[in-house]
């Protein structure tokens, strides 16, 4: 099976929701720290749409 970048990064969103729950906003904010202590733009800006992705996950798991 073959993911576009879009299913990608919702799967990285789902695994940061399964693996790290509520403690998974801290998560990835420590990842876009890292990142950029590291001057890695690119990688700040996955990690930042990845955190758009599970916001929208704690979204929808609060109306269900």
């Amino acid at each position: 099976m073959v993911l576009n970048r879009d299913q990608e990064l919702w799967a990285v969103a789902l695994w940061v929701e399964k693996n790290h729950g509520e403690e998974g906003t801290a998560y990835i904010a420590q990842q876009i720290q890292r990142l950029s202590n590291e001057g890695d733009e690119a990688g700040m800006a996955t990690w930042k749409t990845v955190a758009d992705r599970f916001d929208q996950l704690s979204c929808q798991s609060s109306t269900n």
